[in-house]
């Protein structure tokens, strides 16, 4: 663990730059598995999820039976270890397997009892089994910034997974270094070889213009620019209807003006 200067602990993660973003663990896991098989240094990669939230998913229907029998089977399992450790101590055969026996017998018969009283004392608010798992909306691929070039190199010369989704990158992941039009091709042309097409293309198109076609916007990052751009049309009325009252104080204070000019001059 990193400490910055002021005492506080540094995430490993906070000198590293964004590579790729990804909607599922899976996709991003075999990115770093596509370094790695390339000869990357891995451990200069990180893999940090963003977006956290709690998936409970329900299982089935609870019922005070149904409780009593799930304690009966933890029961009986821990009544079976318990009695293995305790048959380690004694010298009959006969006595080893009527202790285990007898072990699972009252592990099973407390865990029943168990699991009927604890579901029977809820009163019926939770009358269902579930299991929890925390998921994060984004995993995004972090690697050193001396490193990065290398590893977009390498990652658009790998094998990309064909059931994931690259997600829009965010606004926070740091400066993104990307190679000018002109560092792209610097090898001389030898004198009557013209640039070709395929050349002339490989000259203009970087990386990060490769990898943006494939990054789409989320449906936040969507509304909250069809809100911004709401916002911009109504700010831009509200200034033409200011300029166009302006305009109108304006010609009749022309107008009053002209009318006591022409009063003045009667005789």
């Amino acid at each position: 663990m990193q400490y910055s200067p002021a005492g506080g602990p540094v995430s490993p993660a906070a000198d590293r730059r964004l590579l790729v973003s990804y909607d599922n663990y899976t996709a991003a896991q075999r990115a770093v598995d596509i370094l790695s098989d390339a000869g990357f240094p891995v451990e200069n990669t990180a893999i940090v999820g963003s977006d956290l939230r709690l998936e409970e998913t329900v299982t089935g229907r609870l019922t005070n039976g149904r409780a009593a029998l799930s304690g009966l089977i933890t029961g009986a399992v821990f009544g079976l270890i318990v009695g293995l450790f305790l048959g380690l101590f004694t010298s009959a055969t006969t006595s080893f397997f009527g202790l285990v026996l007898w072990s699972i017998l009252w592990g099973a018969i407390a865990g029943a009892a168990f699991g009927f009283t604890s579901h029977a004392f809820t009163g019926g608010t939770r009358d269902f089994s579930s299991r929890s798992s925390i998921v994060a909306g984004r995993y995004d691929v972090l690697v050193a910034p001396p490193m990065l070039d290398q590893a977009q190199a390498l990652l658009q010369g790998g094998v990309q997974p064909a059931d994931t989704v690259v997600v829009q990158r965010p606004p926070s992941a740091g400066p993104v270094t990307t190679p000018s039009a002109a560092a792209v091709d610097t090898a001389p042309q030898a004198p009557g070889y013209p640039l070709t097409e395929d050349r002339a293309e490989a000259r203009t198109e970087t990386p990060a213009e490769t990898r943006a076609e494939t990054w789409a916007e989320t449906p936040a990052e969507e509304a909250r620019a069809e809100r911004t751009r709401a916002d911009e049309a109504r700010v831009e009325e509200a200034r033409v209807e200011e300029a166009r009252a302006d305009e109108a104080r304006g010609e009749e204070a022309r107008a009053d003006d002209r009318a006591g000019l022409s009063r003045g001059r009667r005789p």
